[in-house]
Order: C-alpha cells, then sequence, then structure tokens
C-alpha cells in the first residue's frame, strides 16, 4: 500500500506538468489563428459611397432687352403678321426688363418750325438764340384712339397710350449710322416712314405718375463760361428703360399693315420706368423717373 501511494504521488507532477504544456499550446494556437476583425473588415466590406452635397445654383436675371433686341423681335412680328400666323405659345418677352437707346439730331439740328406742333414721337434738337443754348426735345404721340392700335382691344383696358417711335429700325446699333448723304443727289432724300414704334401704356383707373399728358420731354443745355457751346459729334441719345407689357391677346407685340405690298408697322407695348437723355458718349444730361 504504502509503494502504490508514493507512485501515485511520484507521477501527480508529471501530469500536471503536461496539460499545462497542452493549454499553453491551443492559447497559442488560438491567438494565432483567430481572424481580426478589422483586416476582415477591411478586404470583404465594399467602401459606402457618399454623394456630395449639392450647392444651390444662383439663378442670374436675364439681362435688359436692348434696341437690337427689340428691333429684331419686330421684325419676326412682322412677318409672322405678313404670312397670316398667330402664335399659340405665352411670349417670352412679356415681363422682360429692356434699355432702349435711341439715337437723334445725328445730321444735326432740326428747324426750328418742324418741332414746335404736336408730338410726333421723334427727340430732336435746335439751337437757341444766338446759339448760346441746344434745346433738347421729344413730345410722345397720342395713340390712345389710334387706328393703329384700334384693332388690338386697347380702348378697355388703356386709359392712355404714349408713343415713342424707334428711328432707321433696320439700325441695330445704339449709336447714329455711319452712311452719310450720297454726294450725287441733288437734295436730302425724305426719311423712310416709321414702322417700330414702343408704346406706353397706363391702364384704366391706373396711377398716372408717368404719364406726360401732352407735355414733351425738354432739356437745355448752355454754355459753360466764354466758351462756345458746340454739341457733341455723334448726335444725342434718348434713353427708355421699363418692362415689356402685352396687348389684350397676350402678346408683347401688334402689327398692322394696309396691304399685302406695305411693310407692317409694329408697336412693342412698355411700362416706362425711366427716360433720359444722353450725349453720344453715354453721360447722363437729364432724367425722368414716375413719381
Amino acid at each position: 500500500m504504502l509503494r502504490r501511494e508514493r507512485n501515485s504521488k511520484a507521477g501527480y507532477p508529471l501530469a500536471s506538468a503536461a496539460a499545462l504544456s497542452l493549454a499553453a499550446l491551443v492559447l497559442a494556437n488560438c491567438g494565432r489563428d483567430a481572424p481580426d476583425s478589422v483586416a476582415n473588415n477591411a478586404q470583404t466590406e465594399a467602401p459606402v459611397a457618399t454623394k456630395a452635397p449639392v450647392m444651390p445654383v444662383a439663378l442670374t436675371p436675364p439681362q435688359a432687352l436692348t434696341r437690337g433686341d427689340l428691333v429684331s423681335a419686330a421684325g419676326q412680328a412682322a412677318s409672322a403678321y405678313a404670312e397670316g400666323k398667330v402664335p399659340s405659345a405665352a411670349d417670352p418677352l412679356v415681363g422682360r426688363s429692356f434699355a432702349v437707346r435711341l439715337p437723334f439730331g445725328c445730321d444735326g439740328p432740326a428747324p426750328a418750325e418742324a418741332v414746335a406742333g404736336e408730338g410726333d414721337g421723334l427727340a430732336t434738337w435746335t439751337w437757341g438764340p444766338d446759339r448760346t443754348t441746344i434745346q433738347l426735345r421729344m413730345a410722345p404721340s397720342n395713340w390712345a384712339g389710334s387706328a393703329m392700335l384700334a384693332k388690338a382691344g386697347t380702348s378697355d383696358q388703356w386709359e392712355a397710350v404714349e408713343g415713342f417711335w424707334t428711328p432707321r429700325p433696320w439700325l441695330a446699333s445704339e449709336r447714329c449710322p455711319a452712311v452719310q448723304v450720297d454726294p450725287s443727289q441733288t437734295g436730302v432724300p425724305p426719311a423712310s416712314p416709321q414702322t417700330v414704334g414702343l408704346a406706353a401704356v397706363f391702364e384704366q383707373g391706373g396711377s398716372r405718375l408717368g404719364r406726360r399728358n401732352g407735355r414733351p420731354y425738354e432739356h437745355t443745355l448752355r454754355a459753360k463760361g466764354d466758351a462756345p457751346l458746340t454739341p457733341p459729334e455723334g448726335g444725342f441719345r434718348m434713353l427708355l428703360e421699363g418692362r415689356i407689357a402685352s396687348f389684350p391677346n397676350g402678346r408683347a407685340i401688334e402689327c398692322r399693315a394696309s396691304g399685302p405690298d406695305q411693310r407692317p408697322i409694329c408697336i412693342v407695348a412698355i411700362q416706362l420706368d425711366r427716360v433720359a437723355y444722353e450725349d453720344a458718349g453715354g453721360s447722363v444730361l437729364s432724367e425722368w423717373r414716375p413719381g
């Protein structure tokens, strides 16, 4: 009995050592074979695509229509009228802002008697006494009851219509023409009839601010000191600013002609915000605003 106990006690340390070795080996293998969660995710998971934030786009308002734009639009309207076309889509001109410059006095002063009557819708300049002043003048035409706009059905909608002609509608430039009078001509040829106009409209019962009621736009230039007064080269310009209005049919331009061989007369409906006189270089000489 004593011998068995000795043998048993002698083998206990050996078994314990073997067990500890086996446990250490298992732990070592576990640490070596366990997958790295970070590395595994990096290899197996696809990157998530993120959308770049959409930045709001600032909408720039359209530029103001110029003389060339309105001359071109009037030419297209004249062609559509002659062809008998009736546009059905909304007119893109309505509501657009415009800044139209009308050159005048390109050939020098107008005769004094030619500007003394009622408004003809054309700007002119004349010499004052002893050529010490220059008088700029433009009297709008009264188109409220004219036959030109009668067929447009404006009598019930508009209380007043003040007309401004656009001289030389074949010219898109805002400056005086460079073509001179043919020296072989024995006299000055007459000007072509006016075919493109701007109608400043005032609705029934609307504001009367800005209405001229027959009063012309007038401005006097005076000599400074002892220097003689000389008109600028290239004449003067009348500036009209505002927004495009519409006729009762929703169109910005109405055209009429007395026959198929006559160039149509086209009128653009407008609401005026500013009128000014400029010299040929663009310097403002005088201006008027409603109110």
